[in-house]
């Protein structure tokens, strides 16, 4: 049992540190976790709604998800990890951005999701985020509700958003924003500039709104601690980009973000790794948040590029569920210095011999 209260010992801050600067170590910065990928099940408040209608924000009231918030960090008391556990609001069940410029959120089955709308040009780049949206509003209140809750205890950060590709999606419909790129493409242009702005915008909010933590920032859905203001970055619609118009339309939305933020992060899927060279050239992004996703490829074939990663002297965070033979490929194969491994199992038995892997 932690003697630290959801096992946030500022201790733990030390190892954060080391992974951010890539000093050697022995064992890679660690942690496991029982939350899934999508943890709107958690929430008694959400498994509540009726499905297939659209949410409004009266129907979200932050008091209402506290205890299954503060529940989930408890797992943090018994893990005996590095992690550092904190909160943002609705814990990435709830995709804040786009409602805040004005799409509906349905309501699906274990889900939130925006709707997709096809919009004219004309009206697509007059969307603006509003601070007066009862959305971005209830996003704020939420976060002081978390900050009050915490009283110290735990970090409160801002939620997993979309990225500027996606909000051009989101806007223009997936298929439209890629004949865009080709059709429209100062359009594109501008509004792929306006969603990297959107996206600052909206963290920078809530970070002026939220204390720090041991002197840092934080990413609460990958436990990530930093020294410098973060974002954390998604290009998740550039999966069926080409690495050409990645460079053309993306690289300079992305090198923006990373370097108005010191302690940038991009999160990528696997499935993605053909764009890897491309976002690595934007020198700005300070690490890589790499998803061993189940319909990625094998952890055989992900190694070289968790590789190609750490040739660039670039921190490395990789989530999702490994078997003890994948794990030692991944010890075998990556060094230790600014390596983050953040493993979901089903249980605590699950973690005793990932635990004699990690070297812990």
């Amino acid at each position: 049992m932690q003697p630290f209260e959801f096992g946030n010992d500022p201790a733990k801050v030390a190892r954060y540190r080391a992974f951010w600067n890539r000093d050697a170590v022995k064992r890679p910065l660690v942690g496991f976790t029982c939350i899934g990928w999508f943890p709107f099940s958690e929430f008694e408040s959400l498994r509540a709604l009726p499905e297939d209608e659209r949410l409004t924000p009266e129907q979200v009231v932050p008091s209402d998800f506290l205890r299954d918030h503060v529940r989930m960090l408890r797992e943090g008391e018994t893990m005996d990890d590095d992690m550092i556990r904190g909160a943002c609001p609705g814990q990435v069940a709830i995709p804040w951005l786009p409602a805040a410029l004005g799409r509906p959120l349905r309501i699906l089955p274990e889900n939130l999701l925006a709707e997709e709308v096809t919009l004219p040009w004309q009206n697509a780049l007059k969307v603006r985020l509003d601070p007066d949206n009862p959305w971005f509003r209830l996003y704020l209140e939420f976060a002081e509700a978390l900050v009050k809750e915490a009283n110290g205890r735990f970090p409160v950060s801002h939620s997993a958003e979309l990225g500027p590709t996606d909000l051009h999606a989101l806007l223009r419909g997936h298929t439209q924003s890629l004949l865009d790129l080709v059709d429209s493409p100062g359009e594109s242009a501008e509004m792929l500039r306006r969603g990297g702005e959107f996206l600052c915008q909206f963290t920078e909010a809530l970070w002026r709104r939220v204390p720090l933590f041991e002197g840092g920032y934080f990413d609460a859905q990958y436990s990530l601690w930093a020294p410098g203001p973060i974002i954390r970055m998604q290009e998740d619609a550039t999966a069926v980009y080409s690495p050409k118009l990645y460079r053309q339309f993306v690289q300079p939305v992305d090198r923006m973000l990373a370097r108005h933020f010191a302690s940038s992060f991009i999160h990528l899927h696997s499935t993605s790794m053909f764009l890897l060279d491309a976002i690595l050239e934007i020198d700005e992004i300070r690490c890589y948040e790499i998803n061993n996703d189940a319909l990625g490829p094998p952890v055989a074939e992900l190694i070289q590029y968790l590789q190609r990663v750490q040739k660039h002297g670039k921190p490395l965070l990789v989530r999702g569920s490994f078997h003890p033979a994948e794990l030692q490929l991944v010890m075998d194969s990556l060094d230790p210095r600014g390596l983050f491994l953040n493993i979901m199992v089903k249980n605590i038995a699950e973690t005793e011999p990932l635990r004699a892997i990690a070297g812990m």
